[in-house]
């Protein structure tokens, strides 16, 4: 189960890290340079998501989608200094809990 926390949070920081280099880059007018990390950034989150241990990818992916809304808001407030309101949190909150079910409960096959 640490594991698995330690996973999915190594490939929720990767993936936001390397959208935020694409973000910096269109949208903040940053230099094309950004992308280098971004893609690389990229690279690790999908490499990370293997490590799961599921027969389904799917599943994997999908337990994930919580753990990602969780930490995007960490992002917004620890980096883009926004923090987080009672709806953010109550949403994170539900979408961890689908996330938990899915990836800890019992399988028959």
């Amino acid at each position: 189960m640490l594991k698995t926390g330690i996973v999915y949070g190594v490939a929720a920081f990767c993936e936001i890290a390397g959208c935020f280099a694409f973000w910096m880059w269109l949208r903040l007018d940053k230099s094309a340079l950004w992308i280098a990390p971004g893609l690389v950034s990229l690279a690790v989150f999908a490499w990370a998501l293997t490590l799961i241990d599921t027969a389904a990818a799917g599943r994997a992916y999908a337990a994930y989608g919580g753990v990602y809304i969780c930490a995007s808001l960490l992002w917004l407030w620890l980096i883009e200094r926004h923090p987080p309101d009672r709806w953010d949190l109550s949403g994170a909150a539900v979408a961890l809990l689908g996330a938990a079910i899915i990836i800890f409960g019992p399988r028959t096959a």
